[in-house]
């Protein structure tokens, strides 16, 4: 029987989440890359992948979130965020993500959400794009660091849970 293309996708977005926790697992949320502290670069990745893979038109901010937080062009102000806040806003949007997914249908794909230029599948694709980018800063900062690779699944390797390779 012939897979739909949320079927076929699905599994890809959960392999980005799931390479986005072991990231957020194993580094060191103060270490700094480009003189901004590497929690600041996940929480940039983790927003981006909230507000953009669904409907960046349609989008309400968490309620954490204060203006520029998401930005890594601006200083970090007086919030930061922990591993385990980065955790739960992942938990969140990881399951909202994978709902939306699930929701649509094939011709779904190639329909801009309303309000939106971009396709459904467009905002898809840039959003792995950008997440898997920020996840190579964040593990080259932690390999670093630690002499260790964060585990990364690929389309071959089986889901482990393991989170060193």
């Amino acid at each position: 029987m012939k897979k739909t293309l949320s079927e076929l996708i699905l599994p890809q977005v959960d392999v980005m989440f799931r390479n986005l926790e072991t990231a957020l697992r194993t580094f060191d949320p103060q270490a700094e890359l480009f003189n901004m502290p590497l929690w600041k670069h996940a929480y940039h990745m983790l927003h981006s992948c909230d507000r953009w893979l669904i409907n960046p038109c349609c989008y309400d901010e968490p309620t954490f979130h204060t203006p520029g937080l998401n930005s890594l062009d601006e200083p970090v102000l007086d919030l930061c965020l922990d591993r385990e806040d980065l955790l739960a806003y992942l938990a969140d949007i990881r399951e909202k993500c994978l709902d939306y997914v699930r929701s649509l249908r094939d011709e779904d794909w190639t329909k801009a959400p309303h309000g939106c230029p971009h396709t459904r599948l467009e905002l898809l694709l840039g959003q792995l794009r950008h997440a898997h980018a920020h996840l190579g800063n964040i593990n080259a900062v932690t390999m670093q660091q630690t002499g260790r690779w964060p585990r990364v699944i690929g389309l071959q390797q089986p889901v482990s849970g393991e989170l060193w390779e």
